[in-house]
């Protein structure tokens, strides 16, 4: 079945070894995000105290991460493409039994397409494509190629032996695996014990000189998805989708809200999680790049959202960093349609949604709800 798999995936391997990722334009994007980061560490080292923390940090997570290109592990941004298709990847993550897979799904899908066109999982040569001819780009429906993709990467992760999205080696083998076939995972293990760049690249060779062709797939494949991907990042918290998170935790404890308040420009207290988010948002540089609006009042943060094709019903399981907007119910019980509370989702583990909101009991605090809980309205996702 591996070797099947692995001439299955010829052709698809061939056109993938001519993509490239800038390495200039990577570099570009790291050090962007690592100036609004250096805002996030500095009130984070702030609650630690210590400036030796600071250097610390700034020194080996910031700088070091900006200039470190062997792991390219500095999150950049999902598109909106792909955001818009987190419901079916989760569907059908969950419906294949890897539901905390998610986004590296999402990841994988943006290395392969960054969401664009009617096959962007790139799987029309996998032999779980039933329905269209195996050959480049056949796939005429995106749900299709996401539920195709899933279920095949799902073998990648067995024939790994991977625990987890934290087991970071075994992640690596399974990405590869996609890129080559799942054939290149048993002969990775039984030749080296697993993944290595070095074997990664060995396997390309032989596998281009057996069919005589040029080249065969992409060698640094798992770098290539790895930018998009911050779950095995040390530093995640500091960019991409973690890095919210990282913010709006630091905050805990705070009581009254008047730094955010104020920070919006009222000259006296009022009802403050919208200002809150807006803060932790502000202070990520998500609003000066259009990704989050600045907002006080939470139905005009539904409504940009909406506008923008970046909403999500209440139902919906969201990832680390979206934002959660509520009803809750009045006097009577009912609720009035209209949002009059917001919060930031820091992850969703086992059907439960965690969140850290301004203006909880007039404090920053961490809650948490199951999924489709009936006072959560829906999600704005922010373009990272």
């Amino acid at each position: 079945m591996a070797e099947q798999v692995v001439a299955g995936y010829a052709q698809k391997a061939a056109q993938t070894a001519k993509r490239t990722a800038g390495t200039a334009r990577r570099f570009i994007v790291a050090a962007e995000k690592s100036l609004t980061a250096a805002k996030a560490v500095g009130m984070m080292v702030g609650a630690v105290g210590g400036i030796g923390m600071l250097m610390l940090i700034v020194t080996v997570g910031v700088i070091g991460g900006v200039f470190s290109t062997s792991t390219s592990q500095n999150t950049a941004p999902l598109s909106t493409e792909v955001l818009s298709y987190t419901a079916a990847i989760e569907k059908y993550a969950a419906e294949y039994g890897i539901p905390e897979y998610v986004p590296v799904i999402q990841a994988i899908m943006m290395q392969e397409s960054a969401g664009r066109g009617t096959d962007p999982m790139q799987c029309s040569e996998c032999p779980y494509n039933t329905r269209y001819p195996n050959v480049p780009g056949a796939i005429t429906d995106p749900e299709y190629s996401i539920q195709v993709g899933i279920r095949y990467y799902v073998d990648c992760i067995r024939e790994a032996g991977c625990t987890g999205p934290q087991d970071l080696d075994r992640l690596k083998l399974s990405l590869q695996g996609y890129n080559y076939g799942n054939g290149y995972i048993t002969w990775a293990i039984r030749n080296f014990g697993g993944y290595s760049e070095a074997n990664a690249l060995q396997f390309s060779q032989e596998q281009a000189a057996a069919h005589g062709w040029a080249a065969y797939g992409d060698p640094q494949y798992v770098q290539h998805v790895l930018q998009y991907y911050s779950g095995g990042n040390f530093f995640a918290g500091l960019f991409g989708n973690g890095q919210i998170v990282s913010v709006a935790l630091s905050q805990l404890g705070n009581v009254g809200g008047q730094k955010f308040w104020s920070w919006y420009g009222f000259g006296s207290k009022v009802s403050w999680c919208a200002c809150f988010a807006s803060w932790c948002a502000d202070q990520c540089g998500l609003i000066e790049r259009g990704a989050v609006p600045r907002f006080s009042l939470c139905d005009d943060g539904i409504a940009w959202f909406k506008a923008q094709g970046r909403w999500q019903g209440g139902n919906f399981t969201p990832s680390a960093g979206t934002l959660i907007f509520f009803d809750w119910p009045g006097e009577t019980g009912a609720r009035d349609g209209s949002s009059d509370h917001v919060g930031i989702v820091e992850k969703c583990e086992n059907g439960v949604v965690y969140t850290v909101e301004g203006n909880s009991s007039d404090a920053v605090r961490q809650n948490s709800y199951p999924v489709g809980y009936a006072s959560i309205m829906g999600y704005g996702l922010i373009a990272y």
